[in-house]
């Protein structure tokens, strides 16, 4: 079997897991027809800061992370992103505006990538149109708990909330990125995983 054919199972699973239906062999031909798979090595980008977003990407294997960066030229991580996570930047996919960040592979990546033109015709499957609006759902949520934890979360808390949630953060990137994401300095996550 292919990269082709292998990384299709993977998101076939993935979208039969999170929906109440099943694909038959005509979805699975259309999904096939819909995406296209696509190979980012580590560094190289799915997006650039001042770039319209045209593609949501499905990750099958890799670690990418989004960010902006301020005046003084530091790196702010917005998102972090391993296997069988979305990426886009959903502003500027749906508003066809510039987007203010970068979407960059921090490790060789693969991905099955859809079209915005494409995402409209993914709601003729049973199964995606339900997965569709889960996400949307779940990425709402998601934001909302993220701003309530910066505002209203110590750094301490903030790092072991990561911890429980996304483990696999902690092991996949670096103590400078995670700090980022969290929104703290290193020496400060530094000093909170020695009193862990």
């Amino acid at each position: 079997m292919n990269i082709n054919q292998d990384s299709f199972l993977i998101l076939f699973s993935y979208i039969e897991a999170h929906s109440s239906s099943t694909l038959s062999s005509d979805d699975k031909k259309f999904i096939r027809e819909l995406f296209v798979y696509k190979k980012i090595e580590k560094k190289q980008f799915f997006l650039k800061q001042g770039e319209i977003c045209k593609y949501c990407g499905f990750i099958i294997k890799g670690a990418m992370k989004q960010y902006s960066v301020d005046d003084s030229g530091k790196e702010n991580v917005i998102n972090l992103y391993l296997e069988n996570w979305w990426v886009a930047d959903r502003e500027s996919l749906l508003g066809s505006k510039p987007s203010i960040y970068t979407i960059e592979a921090y490790e060789d990546t693969e991905m099955l990538m859809i079209s915005k033109e494409d995402i409209n015709e993914m709601t003729k499957v049973p199964a995606l149109n339900e997965l569709t609006k889960r996400l949307d759902m779940n990425h709402g949520i998601a934001m909302q708990n993220r701003i309530n934890n910066a505002i209203s979360l110590s750094a301490a808390e903030r790092y072991h909330n990561l911890f429980k949630t996304h483990p696999a953060f902690l092991q996949r990137f670096p103590q400078h990125l995670i700090a980022s994401y969290l929104g703290i300095t290193k020496e400060t996550l530094s000093r909170i995983r020695k009193q862990k």
